[in-house]
């Protein structure tokens, strides 16, 4: 039986908010049952803005929906209900020596959500986004039809990265990677700018699956995107000290510090910054080590709720990829120019990614958290057309301000899409603040 109530909710940004319908389903003729108006899927609410909001309309949670289904030790294969967290699926497979394929910076997502938004971490320059190593989805549509979805099929590939807009995704069959342990041989290095972070990256890229760096956003003149270039390969059991062999594969249980309060909006400005920002740095020497996976590949998890950290007017997420440096550095240079620059600054390399609506392209991809002040959304905005016209595009799991027409403009393959949606969803019932917003129904 279906669970209903009304509730005012936001993305991981806190911005924007709306009052929902919010449907409970415990099975999938719950599911079906709950696709009578327009609505949209929602996981465990980590995409940053109005992804997973519909205002005046229906979300469905897929929580409940968290079941484990099967695994093949022989091929590595895991199949499992879509509203299984990533979390669990490491706590029950990193002992056993598998790790996921791809994974996001938080490991509080959801196996449909990850697939809808056709994740990508930090190997996508060598491995592409999650998409590649899903085997299968089922995927039920408005109409009432249970589909079994192939990379052969046009309409899985609508699906990876399409937002929740072609079907209810029940079912995920993913590759798994096999692990020897659970560290990470790790290297980093300590950069003065952004030359020489992007010749560091070109230099150790060839060497490590996983790559990423941290840029101070606030530096300037010659100091202008220093930061801390970071590298990761999984560690073979030979490679580890002897110390570390006595217990190689194990889940990482750590202790959470959790965010006290919601945070007044004046806490962060340009001088609290730039606080962080240089104990960040030079607590950051260059190191050469084994870590753990989750220091490496979610260390922001270990602060439940930092989301309340930017205040009541919450932030947005600005994450964009472009093919040339050159455009990458113009970008970082008006953006220290103006100041109030996100401390939480994220660079890594792109490669290719399949879809109809891949965020993925050879370049670069910045990650940039703003607090939402005055001013914030007038400067962004002709930034964003710029970067359009240079051939880059704007992550629609975290855009809060792109329109229809950088839309169009960033994502030719929109068309295509659009016809495929359309013969799943003919009478618009799949639908979303963001998916309003773009003109994607």
């Amino acid at each position: 039986m279906l669970r209903r109530y009304e509730k005012e909710l936001s993305g991981w940004g806190n911005h924007p908010r709306a009052v929902c319908e919010v449907v409970e389903p415990f099975s999938v003729e719950d599911v079906k049952g709950g696709l009578t108006r327009t609505t949209i899927a929602r996981g465990l609410g980590r995409s940053y803005a109005d992804q997973a909001l519909n205002s005046g309309g229906r979300v469905l949670l897929t929580g409940s929906l968290n079941l484990f289904l099967g695994f093949d030790d022989r091929r590595g294969v895991l199949r499992a209900e879509a509203g299984l967290s990533l979390e669990e699926v490491l706590r029950v497979f990193v002992p056993r020596g598998w790790f996921p394929p791809i994974t996001p910076g938080t490991k509080y997502v959801t196996l449909g959500g990850m697939f809808a938004s056709d994740v990508h971490g930090k190997n996508h320059h060598r491995e592409g986004s999650v998409s590649n190593f899903v085997r299968s989805v089922r995927l039920l549509t408005p109409r009432g039809e249970v589909l079994d979805l192939t990379p052969e099929d046009p309409l899985f590939w609508a699906t990876a990265g399409g937002m929740g807009l072609t079907g209810v995704i029940l079912e995920v069959e993913m590759e798994m990677r096999p692990i020897q342990t659970s560290y990470i041989r790790y290297r980093s290095f300590r950069v003065r700018n952004i030359d020489e972070m992007l010749a560091v990256f070109d230099e150790n890229d060839p060497k490590y699956t996983y790559s990423v760096a941290w840029i101070d956003c606030l530096s300037s003149g010659r100091n202008m995107g220093r930061g801390v270039v970071m590298f990761g390969e999984h560690a073979r059991l030979e490679e580890l000290p002897e110390k570390l062999r006595k217990r190689p594969l194990f889940f990482v249980e750590r202790f959470k510090v959790r965010f006290p309060f919601q945070a007044p909006s004046f806490l962060l400005n340009d001088l609290t910054m730039a606080v962080f920002n240089w104990l960040y740095y030079t607590t950051h020497p260059p190191y050469e080590g084994f870590v753990d996976y989750e220091r490496f590949f979610y260390p922001l998890d270990a602060i439940d709720e930092w989301n309340k950290a930017y205040g009541r007017r919450g932030f947005i997420q600005f994450q964009f990829v472009v093919p040339e440096r050159e455009t990458l550095v113009g970008v970082l240079e008006r953006i220290v120019k103006r100041g109030g620059g996100s401390f939480l600054a994220v660079l890594k390399r792109m490669g290719e990614q399949r879809g109809y609506l891949p965020f993925g392209i050879p370049g670069w991809t910045l990650a940039l958290d703003f607090p939402i002040k005055s001013g914030l959304f007038e400067f962004l905005k002709p930034l964003m057309a710029e970067i359009v016209r240079k051939g880059g595009r704007f992550y629609l799991t975290k855009d809060a301000l792109m329109d229809s027409g950088i839309f169009r403009d960033s994502y030719p393959d929109f068309p295509k899409w659009y016809e495929l949606r359309r013969k799943a969803d003919p009478e618009g019932i799949l639908s979303s603040d963001l998916a309003r917003r773009l003109g994607m129904v």
